[in-house]
């Protein structure tokens, strides 16, 4: 990949919803397109920083998209067209005004620790999903 960002995907390393989506990602993604940061990483804290999230209540993350950073519905419809079909079919969602699709998704991302709990600690991820994860900053970033 030319753009050291794209599909890189920002997420919170501790929230249950957030390591599930990501674990069910790595399986449905057999291109291995996609890559991933936690938060709480280096580069992901690096990333939340350039990019203006909240450090301390992050209520949404990021997907890099053919150099465009994405949150919160956009960010849900680019990664669907990514792992694409059926996945894909869910970008017709994209129909749906932005304002209406973002209010669901701030409902859900906002009370993603009630509803599905929260760890102590980020994912570790399996040797075999390791190469998928940037931890620290590529070479070319920054």
């Amino acid at each position: 990949m030319s753009d050291p960002l794209d599909g890189l995907w920002l997420f919170d390393g501790v929230c249950n919803f957030c390591t599930g989506s990501v674990r069910l990602a790595l399986r449905l993604d057999r291109s291995g397109q996609l890559r991933f940061t936690p938060l709480q990483s280096p580069f992901g804290r690096a990333i939340a920083e350039r990019y203006g999230l909240d450090l301390e209540n992050p209520d949404s993350f990021l997907f890099f998209d053919h150099g465009r950073p994405l949150e919160a519905s956009d960010a849900v419809l680019a990664l669907a067209r990514r792992l694409g079909p059926p996945w894909s079919l869910f970008a017709v969602f994209g129909v749906v005004p932005k304002r209406w699709r973002d209010a669901a998704y701030l409902f859900l991302a906002r009370n993603r620790y009630r509803l599905m709990g929260k760890k102590d600690a980020c994912m570790v991820p399996t040797p075999d999903q390791r190469a998928r994860f940037l931890l620290d900053p590529p070479p070319g970033w920054g």
